[in-house]
């Protein structure tokens, strides 16, 4: 049961799925009925909305548009909910689109995911980005809610702290002792191996200025897995920072050891979420903030 416009249902299903095409396959008509009823919305609001192109993605306009829509489906879901038996909640539930950085994802975000499904049957589109550019997906309207590092509110969002992840920079023994017996500066982070996420990473690099004041070029491995991170230090692949929950067993078992207990990196987490009354986002914010508080630090 579609309780938003159908143009406002196409649309928001072409920018999800991709294309039009797959919007048909969710919304059970033709391709050319999607096609239609967004040129239809094009026309009443005079903007082009949507960027023909493989996958589609909106136009600013398409932006503005999509924030909007996002808070109206989770209120419809609610409402469509509100008249449909309970155990055909969970079959009849539309993703909740939310952004969040990998080290959350494989440390703390879970729980809580696994928890609002348990007790409310939510659904989950998780987008994955580092936590510099999650706030660009909720910006978008590709996401209705992002763990972020940025505490200032989007126009029209709440903003929550969750509190600090702590980072450590780590090596395999053999590795430290190779490029780092005579300590942590500027000429052995010059020259030793460095593991980053991406190339949008900038932890490390925080974390080299941090202690050099300098603007190294060390050699580099570009490596999108916070688990993996861990593994490729273990493995002597070159240092790297990674969240101290992730370490633990690898610190026990030797694989891997902190190079200076004394430098770290903290970095605030916030949950930015779309500023409408809304049970669902109420419920999400409230599972989040809990799971943040048994992993981040106060």
């Amino acid at each position: 049961m579609d309780l938003l416009h159908p143009q406002l249902s196409a649309f928001a299903a072409v920018l999800e799925e991709g294309s039009f095409e797959a919007a048909a396959r969710r919304l059970s008509v033709t391709s050319s009925a999607v096609s239609q009823r967004v040129k239809a919305l094009e026309d009443r609001l005079g903007q082009v909305l949507v960027v023909r192109k493989a996958p589609c993605v909106p136009t600013p306009a398409g932006e503005r548009l999509l924030r909007r829509v996002r808070p109206m489906q989770a209120l419809e879901s609610e409402a469509s909910a509100d008249f449909l038996p309970a155990g055909a909640r969970v079959a009849r539930a539309r993703p909740m689109a939310i952004g969040v950085n990998d080290d959350s994802l494989q440390t703390w975000f879970l729980e809580a995911l696994g928890h609002l499904h348990a007790r409310h049957g939510y659904l989950f589109d998780v987008r994955v980005d580092d936590q510099d550019h999650t706030l660009d997906l909720l910006r978008a309207g590709t996401v209705l809610g992002a763990v972020t590092a940025e505490k200032s509110p989007l126009q029209g969002c709440n903003v929550h702290a969750l509190g600090a992840m702590r980072y450590y920079a780590i090596a395999s023994p053999k590795f430290m002792a190779e490029y780092f017996p005579e300590g942590f500066h500027a000429t052995s982070l010059a020259r030793a191996p460095m593991i980053v996420f991406n190339r949008k990473d900038e932890l490390q690099w925080r974390f080299v200025r941090r202690i050099t004041r300098a603007r190294l070029t060390p050699p580099m491995h570009y490596l999108p897995t916070s688990l993996g991170f861990v593994d490729a230090a273990a493995r002597g692949l070159g240092w790297c920072l990674a969240p101290e929950s992730l370490i633990v067993d690898a610190l026990k078992a030797k694989t891997i050891a902190i190079i200076d207990r004394a430098r770290w990196l903290d970095v605030p987490l916030y949950w930015q979420y779309a500023a409408v009354r809304s049970s669902t986002l109420q419920h999400l914010s409230d599972a989040l903030r809990g799971a943040a508080a048994g992993t981040l630090r106060g």
